[in-house]
């Protein structure tokens, strides 16, 4: 059972702390309420205590995977129906999970396509529910601000598929390169003087 000072993770919503829990009476019955304030927007979410399994609340992720997140930001975009109509579908279904490895998924995906081609009106405030719900849980886990954490994952999805957004990227990925030709020039070499 969660207890006040718990960062938990409410599936559409996204992750927070639970700040108190209080006994509301709503349509003539009582009930116990977590009040769960998000760290975005200040917003504040009241999740009854009997329904927390059924709606599934979770505990957020480690600290040890966050790695595992951003290997997925990094990976290539999954196909998807050309219909955006069922692309819309699928997504939702994956949102609905809660499971951040889902979301961040969506968000690759959907944040690759929109660089394509411009998402519609339906799936761009898609793209904006499910990042705000994994920056939400980053921010918790990281305790990092919302600014930093939003750029460091724009950053880990441009950078995989080759999109540079500005030339101070370009730079970076050239001297990533040139780093990674020389390292392989030395495993060369060493290999050579081994075989000798």
């Amino acid at each position: 059972m969660f207890k006040i000072g718990d960062k938990i993770v409410y599936p559409m919503h996204g992750a927070g702390v639970i700040e108190k829990l209080e006994t509301k009476e709503i349509l003539g019955e009582k009930r116990e309420y977590f009040i769960i304030k998000m760290p975005i927007g200040d917003m504040k979410v009241m999740v009854p205590v009997s329904n927390v399994d059924e709606v599934g609340v979770r505990e957020i992720i480690s600290q040890e995977e966050i790695e595992d997140i951003m290997s997925i930001l990094r990976g290539h975009k999954t196909k998807m129906p050309q219909n955006w109509n069922r692309r819309y579908r699928i997504n939702m279904d994956r949102i609905k999970t809660g499971d951040i490895h889902e979301i961040a998924s969506v968000v690759r995906n959907l944040t690759l396509l929109d660089k394509e081609k411009s998402l519609s009106t339906g799936e761009r405030k898609m793209l904006s529910n499910a990042k705000q719900m994994l920056l939400s849980e980053l921010v918790l886990v990281t305790d990092q601000e919302y600014e930093d954490i939003e750029k460091l994952v724009d950053k880990e999805i441009m950078e995989n598929e080759g999109i540079v957004e500005d030339e101070e990227d370009i730079v970076e990925v050239v001297e990533v390169v040139e780093v990674v030709e020389t390292e392989e020039k030395v495993e060369e070499k060493v290999e050579e003087k081994v075989d000798e």
